[in-house]
């Protein structure tokens, strides 16, 4: 299975990300302090850094980035805000939005394992687009891992769910209440430049 295994400080810095969105609270790096005192950026570059940026915070690849961009397009709407809630039905980003992961790739990680459910099937691909009225849960079978347990009692870490999922801590579960819209996309983005680059 490919994946991005860019150091996480240092290619948020270098994208103008904040750690926080990746899950990354306590992350940072020394590298580079004048790094902030750059030229400014042709048109191309902004539009480069955009499309980026969203690969990077969802852990998306060239070819399927492009992919869901292709089929943004396709959709009713404006392709850049489709583009984005596709990336956000992604099973692995949901997994980290219910609190059952501390990022996105450690979400990625435990779906490609096995350790969720849909409506009751295990689904074992991050890629999987949820729908409205799906449950996704924690297996019967991973609940005892010291990974799950620790999610849920008095001791347990508030999690912020957006307005589209809601969320039964006790039970390890949560629903898509809703499709996500562009206003539930946590991390500041321009996408708008993404469709200028793909439009080149």
């Amino acid at each position: 299975m490919a994946k991005n295994a860019q150091p996480v400080a240092k290619r948020c810095k270098a994208l103008n990300v904040s750690p926080a969105a990746m899950g990354y609270a306590k992350k940072n790096t020394n590298r580079n302090p004048k790094g902030g005192m750059r030229r400014k950026q042709s048109e191309y570059a902004r539009q480069l850094n955009e499309k980026q940026k969203v690969k990077f915070v969802y852990g998306v690849l060239e070819k399927q980035f492009s992919s869901y961009y292709e089929k943004a397009t396709k959709m009713p709407g404006k392709a850049g805000e489709n583009l984005l809630i596709l990336c956000e039905r992604r099973l692995d980003n949901v997994v980290f939005r219910l609190g059952f992961a501390q990022t996105r790739r450690q979400a990625r990680q435990l779906v490609s394992h096995g350790h969720f459910t849909v409506d009751g099937e295990k689904v074992n691909i991050p890629s999987y687009q949820v729908k409205p009225g799906q449950v996704i849960a924690v297996r019967q079978r991973s609940r005892s891992s010291v990974l799950f347990t620790k999610l849920t009692g008095e001791d347990a870490v508030f999690v912020s769910v957006p307005e589209w999922l809601s969320l039964d801590r006790d039970e390890l579960k949560g629903t898509v209440t809703r499709m996500p819209e562009r206003a539930d996309v946590d991390f500041p983005v321009e996408e708008h430049l993404i469709v200028e680059h793909y439009s080149r």
